[in-house]
């Protein structure tokens, strides 16, 4: 091969990895031969899709020769209604992640700079540099976002900052007087970002809505998915939500059907499934007492979170422990990427995966 085709890439390009996923079941029982295997990667409902979105998804499956609403009429107008939004305001996309990198190819030009907290989402880098942006990284206080650092590192060439409330992977969260403080800082044209994929577990006094301050900052982005609470990562369905004139823009650039038809009919259908959402907050809720008092008693460090997942210090290089529950069926993701070698995130799951996954830790910590 005579041709560097890497040096063909946009220099942001040259300089990433591909993002890495967590372990599929399939991938590990191709690999170990191991069965009834305990996926805690992904940051997936462990209770499975709810009953009334497979329901209209299948109903949705007998059109599949049409294409579906490039519009997404429907699903936009059930997110007016519940959340009391304009469907002028809103954007939909394929995951959220889909909408983070809309927002960058929209908005960022070769040399503007990204602001975003040390351990937080990877995407955001990867957006960034995949848009010859330069990547401004500002140190994590506690595991979590200093608001107030990152306002003190705007400078005139920031065009974009995103934030993550609750944060993945740390599970962190700020209080809606650092929110407020923080965005009456941000310049007009500089554009805010505020991921709120897993807002829906989050119960504790003085958290912040994303959605609540809309009116306010014109300059505001609020980004949902329907991948965590709502149990569909697998059909990918994600929202936006903005002033109409950014959600104009971000339109410019959607591709037409950039969400299939069963996955707008599944949305729109778990969007108001009260009893599933229940449920799944309930078993979040003692998902996170389980396994934090089952890491203290392993005398492991885990950092506090109001997600549905909990990231934790292994005390020594986290690696060699992810591959050990590997062989014991149980995936957990390392983070080292994010700059914590020494933690892994495990995510929430039924009881019974819960205690499995207790019990492998206490034997590779053995």
């Amino acid at each position: 091969m005579s041709c560097d085709y890497i040096a063909l890439a946009t220099p942001g390009v040259q300089t990433l990895k591909p993002y890495l996923t967590g372990k599929p079941i399939e991938e590990l029982e191709r690999e170990l031969g191991i069965r009834n295997i305990v996926k805690l990667a992904s940051n997936e409902n462990p209770l499975g899709p709810g009953k009334l979105a497979l329901h209209a998804a299948r109903q949705a499956l007998e059109q599949l020769h049409r294409y579906p609403d490039g519009a997404g009429f429907h699903l936009k107008a059930a997110l007016s209604e519940k959340f009391n939004l304009r469907p002028e305001q809103i954007t939909l996309g394929n995951g959220s992640n889909d909408l983070l990198e809309l927002i960058g190819r929209a908005f960022l030009n070769r040399g503007d700079e990204v602001i975003f907290s040390q351990h937080a989402f990877a995407v955001y880098m990867l957006v960034t540099l995949g848009c010859s942006a330069k990547p401004v990284e500002v140190p994590a206080q506690l595991f979590g976002h200093d608001l107030a650092a990152m306002a003190d590192a705007i400078t005139e060439r920031t065009r974009v900052i995103f934030i993550a409330n609750p944060n993945n992977p740390t599970g962190t969260w700020f209080h809606k007087h650092a929110l407020d403080a923080f965005l009456a800082r941000v310049p007009e044209h500089v554009l805010v970002v505020l991921d709120e994929a897993y807002v829906e577990y989050v119960e504790e006094d003085g958290y912040p809505n994303g959605f609540d301050y809309l009116g306010r900052y014109s300059n505001l982005i609020v980004t949902r998915t329907f991948s965590k609470m709502y149990g569909l990562a697998g059909l990918r369905v994600g929202y936006a939500v903005a002033n109409p004139q950014i959600t104009n823009v971000l339109n410019r650039v959607r591709q037409p059907f950039n969400v299939n038809a069963p996955a707008l009919a599944a949305a729109q259908a778990a969007l108001n499934d009260v009893n599933y959402i229940e449920d799944s907050k309930s078993e979040n809720t003692a998902g996170l007492v389980q396994i934090t008092e089952g890491l203290t008693k392993l005398n492991l460090h885990a950092i506090p979170s109001v997600a549905n997942f909990i990231a934790f210090d292994c005390g020594r290089p986290a690696q060699p422990i992810y591959e050990a529950l590997l062989h014991e069926g149980v995936i957990v993701r390392p983070i080292g990427g994010y700059g914590m070698p020494n933690h892994l995130r495990v995510s929430i799951g039924l009881g019974e995966e819960n205690e499995r996954f207790l019990q492998a830790m206490q034997k590779v910590l053995a």
